[in-house]
C-alpha cells in the first residue's frame, strides 16, 4: 500500500534538497548541458517545474499534458530562462503539487498519466519523487545515486523492474545487491536466465538508463539490453 502522506513530504525533502544545489548555479551554468542528451540545465529545471504542473492535471482528473507537442514546447521555452526565474518556476509548481496533494482525495483511484498510462492516485506523490530525485542526479552539480535516499532507490529498482516486467525483448532477470533480489524480464516468476549483481545504485543507474552497467557481475549471459522507459 503506497504512503502518499509519507511520500508527498519526501517530494517535499527532495525538492528543497534540489533547490539548494541549483541556487549555487549562475546563469552561464544554467544554459550548460546537463547529463541528459540535447538538454541542458535549463531543460531539466524547466522539465521540473512543468511535470509538478502536469501531474496537478492528473490529480484533478484532466490529461497529463495537451499534447506531447506542447508538452516539449513549454520545455524548450522556458529552458533559456535566468536562474532566478528558474528557481522561482521549480518552487512555484511545486507549492501547487503539494497543495493538490494535501486536498481531500479518494486516493484509491485510478488515474490516467501519459500515452494511456495508468496508476493509483496514491502512487502519483512517489512517481513525482522519482523525477526530483532522478533529475537532481541529472543536473551534474555533485548530485549521484550513490547520494539518493535507500529508501528511493529500493523503490524505484522495484517500480522499474516491474515496468520491465513481462517484455518479451528482456530475458528472464534476477537483480541482486547482495542483500535484496528483484525480478524483471519475460517469465520473471520462472528460473531466471540471467543474474545481475552490484550496488543498488549501480543497478538503478542501469535500470534508469543513467549508467551503462559497467560496474555491475552478470552471471548466464551478456548484461540484458533494456528498452528506452
Amino acid at each position: 500500500m503506497n504512503d502518499h502522506v509519507r511520500d508527498l513530504a519526501s517530494v517535499r525533502d527532495a525538492t528543497e534538497r534540489l533547490l539548494s544545489a541549483a541556487a549555487r548555479l549562475d546563469n552561464a551554468a544554467v544554459t550548460e548541458s546537463s547529463r541528459l542528451p540535447g538538454w541542458s540545465r535549463g531543460h531539466v529545471l524547466a522539465h521540473l517545474a512543468r511535470n509538478a504542473d502536469a501531474l496537478v492535471n492528473v490529480l484533478g482528473g484532466r490529461p497529463m499534458y495537451v499534447s506531447a507537442e506542447a508538452r516539449d514546447a513549454d520545455i524548450e521555452r522556458d529552458a533559456p530562462r535566468p536562474l532566478a526565474e528558474q528557481l522561482a518556476d521549480v518552487r512555484d509548481s511545486a507549492a501547487r503539487f503539494q497543495e493538490t496533494g494535501a486536498a481531500p482525495a479518494d486516493w484509491s483511484r485510478t488515474v490516467e498519466l501519459r500515452n494511456g498510462v495508468t496508476d493509483s492516485a496514491s502512487r502519483v506523490p512517489f512517481r513525482r519523487w522519482a523525477e526530483v530525485e532522478l533529475h537532481h542526479v541529472d543536473l551534474g552539480v555533485g548530485y549521484e545515486l550513490e547520494d539518493l535516499p535507500e529508501e528511493f532507490t529500493e523503490r524505484e529498482i522495484e517500480f522499474l523492474a516491474d515496468r520491465f516486467a513481462g517484455r518479451p525483448d528482456v530475458p528472464a532477470t534476477r537483480l541482486t545487491d547482495s542483500t535484496r533480489a528483484w525480478s524483471t524480464g519475460r517469465g520473471r516468476e520462472g528460473t531466471p536466465e540471467v543474474t545481475v549483481t552490484g550496488p543498488a545504485p549501480a543497478l538503478l543507474g542501469w535500470l534508469s538508463g543513467r549508467r551503462d552497467g559497467s560496474g555491475l557481475t552478470v552471471d548466464g549471459g551478456p548484461l540484458p539490453a533494456l528498452p528506452p522507459l
